[in-house]
């Protein structure tokens, strides 16, 4: 049986989610889903009107993992790290072995030449399930502020 869903796993794993993407351990990032799963990068006019098309969408931890890999051998970017500051999460919905959280995020980006600006603001509206002693996304859809996303967004949010 799993254990329950609390605010203390979830804000575990919210912690060491931006902590493997903000120290650039991507290769790491999809072990945070599930292997059917969903991840989307949005706008939030997007998200109000039920589009489901997003900026970056994944709807496996298969697409994950080709995303990381292609971020590391195919893609062409200026080098970039991100720092992520999270507010704390509210928990929407639990019970069983799912609960739901929405969860006020900013990222600053770090570009190659030190500079750093606010990249993205938003919220992550998730979906976690608990699979034994283990919590994972089973839905993570990042809600951007801005409509203006910069077409640097290489790594994920």
């Amino acid at each position: 049986m799993p254990s329950a869903i609390t605010l203390e796993r979830i804000l575990a794993l919210q912690a060491a989610y931006i902590r493997c993407i903000d120290n650039n351990a991507l290769e790491a990032w999809p072990e945070f889903f599930l292997d059917q799963c969903l991840y989307i990068v949005t706008t939030a006019e997007n998200h109000r009107n039920g589009f489901e098309a997003g900026i970056i969408y994944a709807d496996t931890k298969g697409m994950l993992i080709d995303r990381i890999a292609a971020l590391r051998v195919a893609n062409v970017y200026e080098k970039q790290s991100y720092r992520h500051i999270l507010g704390l999460p509210n928990i929407l919905k639990s019970g069983g072995d799912t609960a739901e959280s929405e969860t006020p995020f900013m990222v600053v980006r770090i570009m190659h030449d030190g500079q750093s600006d606010i990249f993205a603001t938003g919220l992550y509206l998730d979906t976690y399930r608990a699979v034994g002693d283990d919590l994972k996304f089973s839905e993570r859809v990042v809600v951007c502020d801005s409509s203006r996303i910069d077409t640097l967004m290489a790594l994920p949010l």
